[in-house]
């Protein structure tokens, strides 16, 4: 079982990403956020991912087809999601950026928006 309180506050800078394996705009946004994760995981990023899935076998094999090597986490309750919640998520792809101290520095990031916010939090 995957918490995001296991990463939050831990001296680490954490993506919480929220996504699905049927979400078009979610999978497009993927190779940015894997090459985010590749260059900088070493460097103190951690990335959460939090599906709206309904289907463990669509969500278990989109993981694998999209390099996605980060702790991922999933209730399988689609948009009923716990995640969804807590985070006030009303569409995807979403993402929040907390900081080593637990604090959200920055929502919705996409693309090279997010590696250079990542790279500039990182320096």
């Amino acid at each position: 079982m995957v918490k995001i309180s296991d990463y939050v506050g831990k001296n680490k800078l954490v993506l919480v990403d929220f996504w699905a394996s049927w979400c078009g705009p979610c999978r497009q946004e993927m190779p940015a956020v894997v090459r985010t994760y590749s260059d900088f995981h070493g460097k103190g990023l951690e990335i959460i991912g939090v599906s709206f899935d309904s289907e463990s076998d669509s969500w278990r094999h989109a993981i694998h087809e999209l390099k996605m090597n980060w702790p991922q986490m999933s209730d399988l309750r689609g948009w009923e999601s716990k995640g969804a919640e807590i985070y006030d998520v009303r569409s995807i792809p979403a993402n929040v950026l907390i900081d080593q101290n637990g604090k959200i520095v920055a929502r919705d990031l996409r693309g090279d928006d997010l590696y250079k916010k990542v790279e500039e939090l990182l320096k």
